[in-house]
């Protein structure tokens, strides 16, 4: 990763509230969606939760699912998005398909 610890830390708070308050929107009647200290929970009715967080060591963002498990992403400077370490899924592809799955509706998060 190119980019300074600085750029890092904001590219990936900016991510994760866009993501909070884009799943709020969404979702805010169906799953609880919780921003603290820079950790996002999603808990969905059933108890079940995705956690969303930041790994400052690695300049990456880690996401824990019900659904495809633990993840990590690296910031592609080029697509201006963060990639799976493991595939070529972004953050936001990975977690639209897993809550579409825990909440039988399309999510879309772009």
């Amino acid at each position: 990763m190119a980019f300074d610890e600085t750029e890092f830390h904001r590219l990936a708070d900016e991510t994760i509230e866009t993501v909070s308050d884009r799943l709020d929107d969404l979702l805010g009647d169906t799953l609880d969606v919780d921003l603290q200290s820079g950790i996002l929970s999603l808990e969905l009715d059933s108890g079940e939760q995705f956690v969303i967080n930041k790994h400052s060591p690695n300049r990456q963002i880690w996401m824990s699912s019900p659904v495809s498990g633990a993840s990590h992403y690296d910031y592609d400077e080029d697509t201006e998005s963060w990639r799976s370490t493991r595939g070529a899924t972004t953050l936001h592809e990975q977690l639209s398909a897993d809550l579409s799955v825990k909440t039988g509706q399309k999510i879309v998060l772009d």
